[in-house]
């Protein structure tokens, strides 16, 4: 089979397409023919090496997938053959063929393409664990998603809009303020203005008529982490998704205590790994919305399994308006 390979950590531009071997389900797996692979920006790290978990070289890299069971191995009876999934695993995405623990794969409504699929599992399943368990979100309160305009964002904007929020949504370009407003953003936060400390915490109370954020949801960190912090209302909660913004910032904690706010943290494939049977039931509920229409993933691109190096250079540098989908044709 066809599948990108990574031999030595770096920039995307070192991945090759290259033959490898076949994958060979084991107990409690399945092989998954693709048909469609989310790109992530986890991803990236992966491949430059910066990822707190790292593959032997060489390795597949990629975290997901959707296709059709090729095959299932010893002790598998969820899945057979034919059946339409959504696989989540460490590495090994991006080919044509993948193996991942069955625990780890999720049943693909009908009415749902692969690439609505691909698009809908990490980064939506991001946003739900954000936003709900780490959040504990409760209806009608007001939401400040950073990073609106990439993957987690999008999703999170969407899932809270869909969940009842009043949605604030942060963005640091006019284009990425259309498409936010656009999947139902109620007002936009310019995080690309000067002085960011002060001038994100005045435009959030202009947006909330005083009463500031309930929940902020950070896939930036860096300056956007430490201006959302003081854009939170009494009882806030702020629930730290990544660094796209390069920075890992650092907490005063008499400011929490003062403010009587908190600061949480998301590592989503600790859900993956510990809480399996959650995780389905999640994706199930994200499907279902989906189906309803209250959930629409933002495809930025539809590009070969071949592209896969240039799918992840536009990721790394912050030039993707949603999700890249890579597609694979049927073999």
């Amino acid at each position: 089979m066809k599948a990108v390979v990574c031999r030595e950590f770096g920039p995307p531009e070192t991945l090759r397409l290259e033959d490898w071997p076949d994958p060979v389900p084991g107990p409690g797996q399945v092989a998954v023919a693709a048909r469609a692979i989310g790109v992530n920006y986890p991803d990236v790290l992966v491949v430059a090496g910066r990822y707190q978990l790292l593959p032997p070289r060489p390795f597949v890299p990629g975290k997901e997938l959707a296709g059709i069971v090729a095959a299932v191995g010893p002790g598998v009876d969820r899945f057979r053959p034919g059946d339409r999934v959504l696989a989540e695993l460490e590495h090994g995405a991006f080919a044509e063929v993948a193996v991942a623990n069955a625990a780890q794969c999720y049943s693909v409504p009908d009415a749902i393409s692969f690439e609505d699929a691909a698009a809908m599992g990490i980064v939506y399943q991001t946003a739900y664990f954000a936003l709900m368990d780490r959040a504990q979100y409760q209806p009608g309160e007001i939401v400040l998603v950073t990073g609106a305009g990439g993957g987690v964002g999008m999703a999170a904007l969407q899932l809270a809009k869909a969940r009842g929020a009043v949605v604030l949504a942060g963005v640091t370009r006019p284009e990425r303020a259309a498409i936010a407003r656009a999947a139902g953003a109620d007002a936009i936060i310019d995080l690309g203005r000067p002085d960011l400390r002060d001038s994100l915490r005045a435009q959030v109370r202009e947006a909330t008529g005083g009463r500031m954020a309930d929940i902020v949801l950070d896939p930036a960190g860096g300056d956007v982490f430490d201006a959302a912090l003081r854009a939170l209302a009494w009882r806030g909660r702020l629930v730290v998704i990544g660094f796209a913004a390069g920075r890992i910032p650092e907490v005063r904690v008499n400011y929490l205590l003062v403010k009587n706010i908190a600061v949480s943290g998301l590592q989503w494939s600790d859900y993956r790994d510990r809480w399996p049977e959650r995780v389905a039931a999640v994706q199930a509920e994200l499907f279902a919305l989906r189906a309803a229409g209250a959930l629409r993933p933002a495809i930025a691109a539809r590009l070969p399994l071949a592209q896969c190096a240039h799918a992840l250079a536009r990721l790394a540098e912050g030039a993707v308006l949603g999700k890249i989908v890579l597609t694979v044709a049927p073999t």
